[in-house]
């Protein structure tokens, strides 16, 4: 018996009925021979750590752009985040941790520069808009590993499109990760927040922080908690009502002070412009892309090569490449 076989039998004999087995899994796109030491999820979980799009997340803006400590959280440490959320929860309700965490890692790879700024300007140029949980599946089915994607399994690329949205996920697992992204950003944003002096610990909605506590590590583990309560021995994934209205509470609360950016208005209209030009001038030149995404024009279109082109940069790139396609270089002993 190999370990990974020794691993599915642990599987069988310790894990949830309502778990999604590794040995059961509805496979990869194009199949390929067993791994005598990893199962099927643990593999696409290793997969997806050493991509390239994994490892461009450090430099991909969480909510503050181009923020001014080392503090403040990226991209990176959001999906490193999401991933303990998430298998916290796994291990609770006895479900597959490895096929929780392979999703939580892999759930962002599509965001754009900018964070949701990038994001909202891709969705308003591109002919059928833009959704960066959309472009993650995009990202580990066809542009990774110069086009041939990843080849993860079918549970993994659903629970990474899924995270969001509102189709949930098809497993449990994957429901634990839809969870986990909002416990983790609504708090870990709070934290940023007020870090950045755009709150004050004070001004956080009363009645919801008495009920999840007035810490991020209290309101995190009530959140937690209140999700294994409620979903233990069940076949769902949910948190029970009161701490999900506590929730939702402060996230429109996110929204209404920090999401819609008014602190930041001048900041946004700079990377949504750049964004824009950025679009617009490969639309025009699409014989500069790198290859592997005129490739991609030839098979899908300019647009579709323009838009994964622009959707993989981080903001360092992002701005540089503008700087160098539109911002005259200086030229010393000139005037």
């Amino acid at each position: 018996m190999t370990i990974r076989e020794r691993l599915e039998a642990q599987e069988r004999a310790t894990l949830s009925p309502y778990a999604k087995l590794s040995s059961e899994t509805r496979g990869r796109e194009r199949p390929i021979s067993p791994d005598d030491m990893r199962t099927a999820f643990q593999r696409d979980r290793d997969r997806i750590l050493h991509c390239k799009s994994f490892r461009r997340l450090k430099g991909k803006t969480q909510v503050f752009l181009s923020p001014q400590g080392d503090h403040y959280r990226t991209r990176l440490t959001h999906t490193l985040e999401v991933t303990q959320v998430a298998r916290t929860l796994a291990r609770a309700l006895r479900l597959n941790e490895d096929l929780a965490e392979a999703i939580a890692m892999g759930h962002d790879l599509g965001h754009t520069p900018f964070g949701h700024a990038g994001e909202d300007a891709l969705d308003r140029i591109i002919e059928g808009g833009f959704e960066h949980r959309v472009q993650s599946r995009r990202v580990v089915e066809v542009l990774e590993n110069g086009g041939d994607g990843l080849n993860l399994t079918w549970e993994v690329r659903d629970g990474i499109e899924h995270h969001s949205g509102k189709v949930r996920p098809q497993t449990l697992e994957g429901c634990c990760v839809h969870l986990a992204d909002r416990i983790a950003y609504i708090n870990h944003d709070i934290d940023d927040a007020i870090r950045a002096g755009v709150l004050r610990a004070q001004d956080l909605p009363q009645h919801a922080i008495r009920l999840l506590g007035e810490s991020h590590g209290e309101r995190v583990g009530t959140m937690i908690e209140s999700v294994v309560r409620h979903s233990m021995d069940q076949n769902q994934v949910s948190m029970e009502d009161d701490v999900w209205d506590a929730l939702m509470e402060l996230r429109s609360f996110m929204f209404e002070r920090v999401y819609s950016r008014d602190w930041a208005a001048n900041e946004c209209q700079k990377t949504r412009h750049i964004v824009t030009e950025l679009v617009g001038h490969y639309m025009e030149h699409p014989q500069q892309l790198p290859n592997e995404y005129l490739e991609i024009a030839f098979r899908e279109g300019t647009q579709r090569a323009v838009c994964d082109y622009v959707a993989c940069m981080t903001d360092a790139y992002a701005v540089k490449t503008y700087q160098k396609l539109f911002i005259p270089p200086f030229f010393d002993g000139i005037g």
